[in-house]
């Protein structure tokens, strides 16, 4: 029988005493056949080795609320006199190798040693261009930031870092940081591993972050599904201010529907979570799937075209950008 290496807890409507897993949702799982076929049938289209960065240095802190986007899935949010850090990933590779697996084509937009001191580090699920290591490590010796994470994720922390600190909270979940800060685990059409035989043993999600500057939602890695998780969130938090949705790692769509959604599905996200303002990222930075670095921003910009919106309604944010609540 198998046993969870991560977490051990009673049986609910999305884990099934083993293995966590999306309700009402097309299976996540892949096949070594499905692997091979996406990996020797499909078209990749080509990446640059490298691609000039920007660098910015962040205010030590913000008294309203900016996103400032450092690459892939990791952004800084200021907010009230808060900062938090969503995934910090500030590793070359998104593996669990130095020498190998997806390597960053451009520089974190802010450098770790220029970060304005962290207070709350939220991480969505496990796979390594989401939960880094050694970026943990550093994170933990120069600020000792709270750091709040699905169940199982604490385990798979300590695995390797025994001295780190992680609260975890399914989804549904209510994190008071005090002062009127409260962070919501959300729930995600996604799946976790860091391994070949930890498939699912660790829960994903996204986080509702609610500040007395505004309210903003972060998808983490998602697929769409029916929609309905996203079309909830309109009755149990405020009125969102803004989401930070995923645009990009989409193709082949026969693969990576049911994980990721494309940019067509990130509008969708936007207008059923009825959030004001939409940030695309995990693009553009580490090479993962088959569409080219630029697609998915060039993608977004046809569909609000297609659905006449806004075209600055939903940004595709670069190493660099900031956004800021008016």
């Amino acid at each position: 029988m198998t046993t969870n290496r991560y977490y051990r807890g009673p049986p609910s409507d999305h884990f099934d005493g083993t293995r966590f897993f999306n309700p009402d949702h097309p299976n996540t799982d892949r096949s070594l056949v499905d692997l091979l076929r996406w990996r020797f049938d499909g078209e990749r289209s080509a990446w640059p080795s490298r691609v000039p960065g920007r660098t910015v240095v962040p205010a030590t802190r913000v008294d309203g609320l900016t996103v400032t986007m450092v690459g892939h899935a990791t952004v800084l949010i200021q907010a009230a006199g808060l900062n938090f850090l969503v995934d910090p990933v500030w590793s070359d590779r998104a593996s669990p190798l130095t020498w190998a697996g997806p390597r960053r084509v451009n520089p974190p937009g802010v450098a770790l040693e220029h970060l304005p001191p962290i207070d709350v580090v939220l991480l969505t699920h496990n796979h390594y261009d989401h939960l880094d290591i050694a970026t943990l490590r550093t994170l933990w010796s120069r600020h000792r930031p709270r750091i709040v994470a699905p169940l199982g994720n604490d385990a798979v922390i300590h695995r390797t870092a025994p001295d780190i600190r992680v609260e975890t909270a399914d989804w549904g979940g209510r994190v008071d940081l005090g002062s009127g800060f409260v962070v919501w685990l959300h729930p995600a059409n996604h799946w976790s591993s860091r391994r070949i035989d930890d498939r699912r043993m660790a829960l994903w999600c996204g986080f509702v972050v609610e500040t007395p500057a505004g309210c903003l939602y972060d998808a983490g890695d998602t697929g769409y599904g029916s929609g309905a998780i996203f079309r909830a969130m309109k009755d149990r938090h405020p009125p969102l201010d803004v989401a930070i949705l995923p645009i990009g790692a989409y193709a082949p769509r026969w693969f990576m529907q049911p994980q990721h959604v494309d940019p067509a599905e990130a509008v969708q996200i936007q207008i059923d979570c009825g959030a004001r303002q939409a940030l695309g990222v995990h693009w553009g930075t580490f090479r993962l799937t088959d569409e080219s670095r630029t697609a998915p921003r060039h993608a977004l910009q046809a569909e609000l075209v297609r659905r006449g919106r806004p075209a600055d309604s939903f940004l595709a944010l670069e190493p660099g950008d900031a956004w800021t609540l008016a």
